[in-house]
């Protein structure tokens, strides 16, 4: 935590000011997203939408055009989903209560926590990837974190101070700690302010057990099909031919099963003259 005093970065959602919906919407952004890409779109959605309230009375089309270009579209929806069951259950407020975050659509462990801890201030163990392969070198010594399992929660609440405030802003360090120093691949072991007591370092820093993991590529996945075809319908006025589609990318097979998964995920809807628009 002293690390973390002068090594932290200033992000808009952890200023003391930010509310429990702004921690929220930063959660579900940031989940498989940079921080550098989530920013600015963040300030963005809470200028316009500062309320669940706000959120709610929005269309899904305006969503998906102002999540823009952050990737996994549907999250888009699923947050307006959750600003609506915030309005209808909480009365637009964001629960402090563990399980009525994990209630809300979209919102699994990791989520509910992070916003009772980083929101509402109550400490609580919050494990993501860096948490856990911080956990993971610190204390048991091995090189990467084992799939996520029940457990990381015990061991994350196990090396949290008592103290309350103490505890939410160890939280907030150790993920920090992981996204800055005990990274992946090229760790910065000789800046880390714990690497005295790493059961990792002091084994000598022993290599990764089993292949190593593929590294998923993103051109000419399926995933950037739909994004090119969002890109036509976000910059349209109103529904567009499937000839403007189809000059999104020039795969046709690869190009239907996309525009197939876009309208079951509700991203794209059908017009009765058969045009493609954004979900109103």
């Amino acid at each position: 935590m002293d690390w973390f005093a002068v090594a932290a970065r200033d992000l808009p959602w952890r200023r003391p000011d930010t509310d429990p919906w702004a921690v929220l919407v930063s959660e579900v952004m940031l989940q498989q997203t940079p921080v550098v890409r989530v920013e600015p779109v963040w300030r963005e959605w809470m200028a316009r939408w500062p309320t669940p309230t706000a959120l709610a009375a929005s269309s899904p089309a305006e969503v998906i055009r102002a999540w823009g270009k952050l990737g996994y579209p549907r999250r888009a929806l699923r947050l307006r989903e959750t600003a609506e069951a915030l309005v209808a259950r909480h009365g637009g407020e964001v629960p402090a209560d563990v399980p009525a975050l994990e209630a809300l659509p979209g919102v699994g462990t990791y989520t509910a926590r992070a916003v009772a801890c980083f929101g509402h201030g109550q400490p609580q163990p919050v494990v993501d990837t860096n948490v856990r392969r911080v956990v993971a070198r610190l204390v048991h010594g091995r090189a990467e974190a084992l799939p996520a399992r029940v457990a990381d929660l015990a061991d994350v609440a196990a090396l949290a101070p008592a103290d309350r405030a103490r505890a939410v802003r160890f939280s907030v360090a150790a993920m920090e700690l992981g996204a800055l120093v005990c990274v992946a691949r090229t760790p910065r072991c000789g800046v880390c302010p714990v690497r005295t007591s790493c059961a990792w370092r002091l084994a000598g820093s022993p290599a990764v057990e089993g292949p190593p993991r593929r590294v998923q590529k993103f051109a000419g996945t399926d995933r950037q099909v739909r994004g090119r075809l969002l890109d036509v319908l976000r910059a349209a006025h109103g529904p567009v031919p499937a000839a403007d589609l189809d000059a999104a990318w020039d795969d046709a097979v690869q190009r239907g099963r996309c525009l197939d998964s876009l309208l079951t995920d509700g991203l794209v809807e059908q017009t009765a003259d058969g045009r493609f628009t954004l979900p109103t």
